[in-house]
């Protein structure tokens, strides 16, 4: 019988933004981030209906792929809502958030992912990131035109591709099913924290600090000591095969309710 891990999540403002754009949500099955586009309108209002439309989906699935399909549908569900939003609410036109969402089926994470948020998983030692960013300069990357190193310092590394909002009633979501081993430390976080903080020291902090609260604080304090110019978030699930593993069953953080 599957226990429940051992989970922690943080947010900061950062260091120069006026409010905090992202939204999460810590679940028994089920972890969210997602991350409000800055510089547009009502980016803490999309980040905070898209979190709380898909936390309606944590729920046990018999499947792995039930999971997928589930996921799924919760994205295009909140991106329903949040164009609907922006038809109510015009001043809100343009709003956009990313999302990545993990839910956990037996030893198994299912994964829906728009944007550019992360998944990491980090095993025996080393960091792997598990989703693909939606952004142009990804696309240059993989059509060979610039190396990541070059994507890292881009002037354009911010435009996203693909996002939840009010631009495209369909959009392409990625999901994807992976195995589980206990001792296994996955991570959703925002760009605040994968924009700023080199996957090295991630990589560091997950490895040498035990607690899965202790490594979440640790995180965030590199992104602010590196200047922490966007809101950085991070959510982590250690998985654990002993019995008892528990972790909180609610939404860690929330955002603003249009009024």
């Amino acid at each position: 019988m599957a226990t429940i891990p051992t989970t922690a999540a943080v947010s900061h403002v950062g260091k120069i933004r006026a409010s905090n754009q992202d939204s999460g949500y810590l679940g028994r099955h089920l972890y969210v981030v997602a991350d409000g586009m800055g510089g547009h309108a009502g980016g803490d209002v999309a980040s905070h209906i898209a979190a709380q439309r898909i936390a309606e989906a944590d729920q046990p699935y018999p499947t792995p792929d039930d999971a997928v399909h589930a996921l799924h549908d919760a994205l295009i569900a909140a991106n329903g809502l949040l164009a609907e939003t922006v038809f109510d609410h015009n001043e809100l036109t343009g709003m956009g958030t990313t999302v990545s969402a993990l839910a956990r089926v037996g030893d198994k994470l299912a994964l829906a992912h728009i944007g550019d948020s992360r998944v990491y998983r980090f095993r025996d030692g080393e960091l792997t990131q598990m989703t693909t960013d939606h952004t142009f300069v990804q696309r240059l990357v993989e059509s060979g035109r610039i190396t990541p190193e070059e994507a890292a310092v881009h002037p354009r590394r911010a435009v996203l591709m693909r996002v939840l909002g009010d631009v495209d009633a369909s959009p392409e979501i990625d999901t994807a099913v992976f195995d589980t081993r206990p001792g296994d430390r996955w991570m959703l976080c925002s760009d605040g924290l994968s924009g700023y903080v080199s996957e090295d020291k991630m990589a560091q902090v997950l490895g040498t600090i035990r607690t899965a609260q202790g490594a979440a604080d640790r995180l965030v304090k590199e992104s602010l000591d590196h200047g922490a110019p966007d809101n950085v978030t991070v959510l982590l699930i250690d998985i654990d095969d002993t019995e008892g593993a528990s972790g909180p069953h609610r939404p860690s953080w929330a955002r603003p309710r249009i009024r």
